[in-house]
């Protein structure tokens, strides 16, 4: 009796809408790590090097970011990327703040794995979720979905990027400010979120013909910063 309920459980869970939205989240993320595995190779970095920075790493967003300063600078330009990386992980400290009442339960194992997949789709799937079960095994489902999509892709993506050789010839070398740019757009449809973007563009374009590659970035990024902690447009549209 308590192994046929034990197995009934684990099958509803699977179909319960978090469930099913979590795998559907997981595929369609999954998808761009093959992007990332051609684009690291495309910046330098071997099949191997690619693999490990998704599984440790394991956050696109910095992860594209981090190949992409690499790209247009090399090695030299390798504690700008990390710099410029790293600024984009801190939003993942902000999700486990909100995730923390969510999935802080367990022994460290657990919580160091929910830490490990606490992400921008994990998060999103959990707090569209009507209750904490559901926004639970939303978490979880999205989370480990992905993690095991995004490092299988990768390793294809890098594997493809090696074997094609100079992936310059194929446009590569411009394509990861291309991927970056496909998975800001749907964030840009509010005015703060557009004229941010349009002034740390702006902010970009001025000093990168007077900085070393990769510090551009990092100085636009304070127009978000100010932008962001002020909440100047807000204040605005308050007015």
């Amino acid at each position: 009796m308590g192994e046929r309920g034990a197995d009934a459980s684990g099958r509803g869970i699977l179909t319960t809408p978090a469930a099913r939205d979590g795998l559907a989240v997981g595929l369609a993320t999954a998808v761009y790590g093959i992007s990332f595995g051609a684009l690291a190779v495309a910046a330098g970095l071997d099949v191997w090097q690619t693999c490990f920075l998704s599984l440790i790493m394991f956050t696109g967003g910095s992860q594209f970011a981090l190949v992409g300063v690499l790209a247009s600078g090399g090695v030299a330009a390798g504690w700008s990327a990390i710099a410029t990386a790293g600024l984009l992980g801190v939003r993942n400290v902000v999700y486990g703040m909100r995730m923390k009442p969510l999935v802080d339960t367990g022994g460290l194992w657990r919580r160091a794995a929910a830490a490990w997949v606490t992400i921008d789709e994990s998060t999103a799937v959990a707090l569209a979720q009507s209750d904490q079960r559901q926004a639970r095994i939303g978490f979880w489902v999205t989370g480990l979905a992905i993690f095991a999509g995004w490092n299988l892709t990768t390793l294809i993506g890098a594997l493809i990027g090696d074997a094609i050789g100079d992936t310059r010839a194929w446009g590569l070398d411009a394509a990861a400010a291309a991927a970056f740019l496909g998975l800001l757009w749907p964030r840009l449809k509010r005015l703060q979120a557009g004229a941010v973007a349009v002034a740390a563009a702006l902010v970009a374009a001025l000093t990168t013909p007077v900085l070393m590659p990769g510090l551009p970035v990092l100085v636009a990024a304070v127009v978000a910063v100010v932008v962001g902690w002020f909440d100047l447009l807000g204040r605005r549209r308050a007015a």
